[in-house]
């Protein structure tokens, strides 16, 4: 495939509601978009000219991890863009399929989630060229995916119990609580209490906690939980695996987690017995598949998490969940859990399941004009 222009674009979205987490308050999201124009193998031996979107999920500020939009942007800019465009192809102009992305990047260290939002629209454009969708790309076997809803914090427990029963009224099959010290068990205790044992709920920590916090977070194991999410530092797998010897509840990892070599190590360690597989956190589609194999190969559940992606990123994880590894239920929600209006159509909650799109490519775009309407900043990056 041939890349003849890239554009990065920020588009700022109103969320529904604040959302709250161990990391702070988000009341909208700024999104980076990738826009790839390229000229592409059809399959019949012609050329069709294409147009593939990447998302990248960094925040607005570096503390989910050490990315961040304006940091992205820079680097998308400054250094991965014009590092494809040498990778291979006459005057400037890239000549790459996106199986080799991940390669002709890898000089540029880390900045996995901008280098995650190249590949996904090259990848996009790629298949839109061939008429193939993402999923069948993938090797997706359903149609639809469980759905569930991550719950930010609250200001107080009587409003969590009641923010929890409306998306249980709207179809959600699982919830995931956001705790940090001093807002966790009661939090818990209430909303098990009044939903009771058949609900299927889950903690997330935001790596909130550390190990001196290891009898405390026992108290979690009362719950008959799913799972408890990234309860300490990224970087402690060690300590992730000296919590897990000690608690009843499966312990998930999530930061963690940035290739399949992390996150080998982390289930032959003991550390992990679920992994939170994120694209953009690892890189790209191609090692989440990778990611989930490995998963599936040690028997190890996983699922799809979320970053509050758009439309676009969120038809990928939908393709990407739909594999038979997954097992259990992502954080893919309806477009309007988070937004206001989406940057495409928007994905609708089925009988508690999000469709898989099945279009070529993404299987979804752009609506022009609310992409225009949310515009805030689109640089053409292509090399001269």
């Amino acid at each position: 495939m041939q890349v003849h222009r890239i554009e990065l674009l920020q588009v700022r979205m109103p969320l529904v509601s604040p959302f709250t987490t161990s990391f702070g308050t988000q009341h909208t999201r700024l999104a980076l978009l990738v826009r790839v124009e390229a000229t592409t193998d059809d399959g019949r031996g012609g050329a069709a000219d294409v147009v593939g979107w990447g998302e990248c999920v960094a925040g607005e500020h570096p503390v989910y991890s050490a990315e961040y939009v304006a940091g992205a942007h820079r680097v998308l800019a400054h250094e991965l863009v014009p590092l494809l465009a040498r990778a291979s192809g006459p005057n400037g102009r890239a000549d790459i399929a996106a199986d080799g992305v991940a390669t002709a990047l890898a000089p540029i260290v880390g900045h996995h989630m901008a280098k995650a939002a190249v590949e996904m629209a090259v990848l996009d454009a790629e298949l839109r060229g061939r008429d193939q969708s993402l999923a069948d790309h993938l090797g997706a076997t359903r149609s639809r995916v469980p759905s569930g809803v991550s719950v930010g914090l609250q200001d107080d427990t009587d409003t969590l119990v009641e923010v929890v029963r409306g998306y249980l009224d709207e179809g959600y099959v699982r919830i995931k609580l956001k705790i940090e010290p001093g807002r966790d068990l009661d939090l818990v205790r209430a909303v098990r209490a009044t939903f009771g044992d058949d609900l299927l709920l889950q903690v997330d920590a935001n790596a909130a906690y550390t190990l001196a916090d290891a009898d405390h977070l026992h108290g979690l194991d009362d719950f008959s939980l799913l799972l408890v999410e990234q309860p300490l530092a990224n970087d402690d797998l060690w300590e992730h695996a000296q919590l897990a010897r000690t608690m009843d509840t499966p312990i998930c990892l999530d930061e963690s987690i940035e290739s399949v070599a992390d996150a080998t190590a982390a289930i032959e360690m003991g550390a992990t017995t679920v992994v939170n597989i994120k694209p953009g956190r690892v890189g790209g589609y191609l090692e989440a598949v990778r990611i989930h194999d490995r998963c599936r190969e040690r028997g190890v559940d996983a699922w799809c998490g979320g970053m509050l992606e758009t439309g676009l990123g969120r038809a990928a994880n939908a393709a990407l969940a739909a594999l038979d590894g997954f097992t259990l239920p992502g954080d893919i929600s309806a477009s309007s859990r988070f937004y206001v209006e989406d940057i495409t159509e928007p994905f609708v909650l089925e009988d508690g399941h999000i469709r898989v799109p099945r279009g070529p490519g993404l299987g979804v775009e752009p609506v022009p004009a609310r992409l225009d309407a949310m515009l805030e900043r689109r640089d053409d990056v292509t090399p001269a």
